[in-house]
């Protein structure tokens, strides 16, 4: 007994070092510094440390696809969405990546006026995109010009919820959102010709759980779009110290020990995550999120104009940071309004459902309490953003 009790310990100490080595379980995790409130105190120049405040935005299939470009005027910088970063199988019209670019500017936004500096914001000050030659458009013009002056900061409470993970992919409790809270989130949006919709009346609640499903379904039959997800897949430590951007484990809510055993097996036995494995998983995840979701929401734009786009981003950080501040937690759920061929039907209509006289939704998301807190994703050391 006690040979083979040996035996038994030696054979599991053999197996968890073997899946400690394959993930890289004693490598720093360089892929989450981003997260830290002190990360941005070691660059001196201000438009370097609000874009390190942008990075943290909830953003497309984290693919962190933003660059920035500093002016020779030291109070000016530009954005610009990187070409080079696009989900061209699902976001086959780049509105995700637009709606992306405003989620970083109403981070900067906010961590600019934390710091002292009032940020102004000129949207597309050389004109919208060429939609003709849409990606050389994306390289020569910015889709934003911020000017940076002083001022004296007040409480700027939003902050400090920049540090939350943007996306909670959990269980929600089963609890309608409150007359006060509704009442927050619709106020952040007093001054904006962005309408913000949250419905969790039973009707609109089974209507929208069916859209959810539908999307999911529609989505993870699709082989092409099933590759481009894999192909951003981090399966271990190394993988996301190199590249930072793009899926990992931790997107399932997998942490702590749980993360490291799953990303050894995945390492040593990659076959685990095949396609249909993936697609049954994915499903299942999909399945109970939507018994988990007490409520959800529409951003809804008149015209569907780039300038929009980037409007409706904005809108949506402020809302996951009003969230963050009542306790809630938010997660996009915006399969079933891409525009790629096979989704066309379920994406026209829902429209005809939710978004009358031509008007588009621009995000759809669940929202509610979340049961556990969520891990944060990878993102990208601010430098590679600057343009050099």
């Amino acid at each position: 007994m006690i040979r083979f009790t040996i035996l038994g310990i030696s054979i599991l100490l053999v197996v968890a070092t073997a899946l400690s080595i394959a993930d890289g379980f004693f490598l720093d995790q360089n892929y989450l510094k981003p997260w830290q409130k002190s990360y941005s105190d070691q660059f001196t120049d201000p438009r370097i440390k609000l874009a390190a405040c942008g990075l943290l935005a909830a953003n497309g299939h984290n693919m962190q696809p933003w660059k920035v470009r500093l002016d020779k005027n030291k109070n000016v910088f530009y954005l610009f969405a990187d070409n080079q970063r696009l989900s061209q199988e699902v976001d086959t019209s780049a509105q995700q990546v637009m709606i992306t670019q405003g989620t970083f500017l109403e981070y900067v936004r906010v961590g600019g006026n934390f710091m002292g500096y009032k940020t102004n914001i000129i949207l597309f000050p050389d004109g919208e995109y060429d939609e003709g030659n849409l990606t050389k458009s994306m390289q020569d013009k910015p889709v934003a010009k911020i000017t940076l002056s002083l001022f004296d900061s007040g409480t700027c409470t939003p902050y400090e919820y920049m540090f939350q993970p943007d996306t909670n992919r959990g269980a929600y409790e089963n609890q309608e959102l409150t007359p006060e809270e509704l009442q927050q989130f619709f106020a952040i949006n007093s001054s904006g010709t962005e309408k913000l919709d949250i419905f969790q009346d039973r009707k609109n609640k089974r209507i929208l759980d069916n859209y959810v499903l539908k999307g999911a379904e529609i989505e993870s039959g699709i082989h092409r779009i099933s590759k481009e997800s894999a192909d951003i897949f981090r399966k271990n430590e190394c993988e996301k110290n190199k590249y930072r951007y793009g899926f990992s484990v931790e997107g399932q809510g997998i942490s702590g020990l749980k993360k490291y055993f799953v990303q050894g097996m995945l390492t040593l036995f990659p076959f685990i995550n095949s396609e249909k494995i993936s697609t049954d998983m994915y499903m299942k995840t999909v399945q109970e999120e939507v018994n988990n979701t007490p409520a959800y929401g529409l951003i809804i734009t008149t015209d569907n104009s780039r300038t929009e786009q980037v409007k409706s981003g904005m809108l949506y950080s402020r809302l996951v940071l009003e969230a963050h501040a009542l306790g809630l937690a938010v997660q996009p759920m915006s399969q079933v309004i891409e525009e790629y061929p096979e989704m066309k039907e379920q994406h026209d209509k829902i429209h005809r459902d939710y978004a009358q006289n031509g008007d588009t939704i621009q995000m759809f998301f669940r929202i509610g309490r979340p049961v556990q807190e969520f891990p944060r994703s990878m993102r990208r050391d601010v430098m590679e953003l600057i343009e050099k």
